[in-house]
């Protein structure tokens, strides 16, 4: 299908308290969407969960009259819990991650000491691998699989929209870091440069955005403009030097300070822990694992 018959909507919703977007990506066509990378509000200081960001998101689809067709995770994020499991409640659709969703849970599963936990990726309805297709509506979705920044990292090249998560940043932000357990900059190198490939007049949608000198957020860009000016990308142009550039940087970083809340329920489809004997659930920390 020509990329240009192929033009998703796209609307991305920016959540400040962690700089990541979530985004409804729409058929013009029939009218069905997909949600890709829904938050569930968390505040750490006072373990309250919300789902304000997700019933944002149903009442966008609500007011456009859109149906929602798939809930979509890029990857088992570190910086804030999924609405996945809240939105298939709500919707019906089906949830889907890709297929190494299980590396990073045997990983994790190990970390938090949880010797129960199914590691097989059953909390999600599909898992997808390298290369598949699937539509929304009319729109045709290839799946890319990117790994560098966790062992499970996915594109979505939807028409002509790519959302590449964490790999990329728009083009004054550089690159995504490679240092979590089963991260690696080598492969994230590699995972750059497929998505580098495609054509050049391709969107881009990041998953972060961390507004450097106070400008105004920002998610879209193209490949092109990867390529002509994304800083990382400029500095290193080739595989040992991104590598290097990109440790580098990593070692000065400190880790996402919910990185230790958020796994143990991503890596769960987006499901809290089920309530204990008084009705409560309670989150587990492992101590001087990273």
């Amino acid at each position: 299908m020509d990329l240009a018959l192929a033009r998703p909507q796209v609307s991305g919703f920016y959540d400040k308290p962690t700089g990541a977007i979530q985004y409804v990506v729409a058929d013009p066509a029939t009218k069905r969407c997909a949600i890709i990378d829904p938050i569930l509000d968390f505040d750490e200081r006072s373990g309250v969960t919300a789902t304000k960001s997700a019933d944002a998101l149903l009442d966008f689809v609500s007011e456009q009259g859109l149906g929602v067709e798939w809930i979509l995770d890029t990857h088992p994020h570190a910086d804030h819990f999924s609405a996945a499991h809240y939105l298939k409640l709500k919707t019906g659709a089906p949830t889907a991650i890709g297929e190494r969703i299980v590396d990073v849970q045997k990983l994790w599963k190990a970390i938090y000491n949880w010797p129960d936990f199914p590691a097989d990726g059953s909390q999600w309805d599909r898992l997808f691998g390298e290369g598949e297709t699937f539509r929304i509506g009319t729109l045709p979705v290839t799946v890319l699989f990117s790994p560098g920044h966790t062992l499970a990292s996915i594109t979505y090249v939807i028409g002509d929209a790519a959302f590449i998560h964490d790999t990329l940043f728009v083009p004054d932000s550089g690159t995504a870091r490679a240092d979590f357990p089963g991260g690696s900059a080598a492969r994230l190198w590699h995972s750059i440069q497929d998505i580098l490939a495609l054509p050049d007049e391709t969107r881009v949608f990041v998953g972060h955005d961390y507004q450097p000198g106070g400008r105004e957020p920002l998610w879209e860009s193209t490949v092109a403009m990867q390529k002509a000016s994304n800083i990382h990308l400029v500095a290193a142009r080739t595989e040992a030097d991104f590598v290097a550039l990109r440790e580098a940087r990593d070692r000065t970083l400190p880790m996402p300070r919910l990185i230790l809340h958020a796994l143990q329920v991503n890596m769960n489809g987006g499901r809290l822990p089920d309530p204990e004997a008084n009705g409560r659930r309670y989150l587990k920390f492992p101590l001087d694992s990273l």
